[in-house]
C-alpha cells in the first residue's frame, strides 16, 4: 500500500466550546478518490477548512506528504498542491472562459503581471486540452458569467485542474446542477482521480452512487464510519443520524 499523501491525526476543532471536529483521523493514498458525506453540522466544512489552513486545529495533526502544514497560510497550502473549489463557483464572470483558464494556469502569479503577460505555447495548449475536455472549448470565447451554472461549475474545477494540485477538494461540486449535467461531472471526478487525489463533499447519494469511490461519512465531528455506499446506508448508526437530522450548525 503507498504512503499516504494527507493525514489528520486525531484533529479537534472548537469555536468557543462548540466542537466541529472532535479527535478525527482521517487518510488518503495517491490518486485517491473519496466520498465525504454526512448530515447537515456534521463537521465537512470544517474538515475542508483545516485541510486547507482556513482554520487552524485546536489539536491534532495535518500532514501532507509527511510533513506538518499546521500554522502554514492558505496560499502556502495552495503553492504546496492542496486545490479547493467552494459550493459556488468562483470563477471571473467579466472575462472570458479561456482568460479564466490562462489566469490560473500562469506559472507567474503576480496579479497585475498575470493582467499582461503573454502566455507560451505550453501553457496555451493546456488550457485549450482542458477547455476540450470538459466541453467547454465551444464557449471558449464567451464571458465567464453567461455560461449556466453547470458549465460555471465545469469552469472552476477546470480552474483548479489547471493549476496542477495534487490534491482536489470539492465542495458540492452537482448543487443545483440537472440530472444530466450530475452525470457528466461525476464522469469528470472520475477521470481526475489517479492522476489527481480527489476528495468529494456532496449530499445528493445518486451522484454519490455514480462516483463508486469509498465513502467516509461523519456525524458531529467524527468519522462514524467507512465502505461502500451500500455498506455505510446499511449501516444502523448512519440510518440513525439520517432519520435524526437537524438544521446546520
Amino acid at each position: 500500500m503507498s504512503q499516504a499523501i494527507l493525514d489528520l491525526d486525531d484533529v479537534s476543532v472548537s469555536f468557543d466550546g462548540f466542537y466541529a471536529l472532535t479527535d478525527l483521523s482521517f487518510s488518503l493514498r495517491p490518486g485517491e478518490l473519496r466520498s465525504i458525506i454526512g448530515p447537515n453540522g456534521a463537521g465537512k466544512t470544517t474538515f475542508l477548512d483545516v485541510i486547507t489552513g482556513k482554520v487552524r486545529p485546536t489539536k491534532g495533526d495535518v500532514t501532507l506528504r509527511g510533513k506538518s502544514i499546521v500554522g502554514l497560510s492558505e496560499q502556502k497550502i495552495s503553492r504546496l498542491g492542496v486545490g479547493r473549489k467552494f459550493q459556488t463557483p468562483r470563477v471571473w464572470e467579466n472575462l472570458t472562459v479561456q482568460r479564466n483558464l490562462e489566469l490560473t494556469a500562469s506559472p507567474n502569479k503576480n496579479p497585475l503581471a498575470l493582467l499582461t503577460e503573454s502566455l507560451n505555447d505550453t501553457v496555451k495548449d493546456e488550457v485549450f486540452k482542458i477547455m476540450e475536455y470538459v466541453g467547454l472549448a465551444p464557449y471558449a470565447k464567451w464571458q465567464a458569467g453567461s455560461l449556466s451554472h453547470g458549465q460555471k461549475q465545469w469552469l472552476a474545477i477546470s480552474m483548479l485542474v489547471a493549476q496542477s494540485p495534487d490534491i482536489i477538494l470539492l465542495d458540492e461540486p452537482v448543487a443545483g446542477l440537472t440530472d444530466e449535467e450530475t452525470s457528466k461531472t461525476a464522469d469528470l471526478i472520475k477521470s481526475l482521480a489517479g492522476e489527481h487525489t480527489v476528495v468529494v463533499i456532496e449530499h445528493d447519494m445518486e451522484f454519490i452512487r455514480d462516483l463508486g469511490a469509498p465513502v467516509t461519512v461523519l456525524h458531529q465531528g467524527q468519522k462514524l464510519t467507512e465502505g461502500t455506499l451500500d455498506e455505510v446506508k446499511a449501516d444502523p448508526r448512519v440510518i440513525e443520524v439520517y432519520l435524526g437530522e437537524s438544521d446546520d450548525h
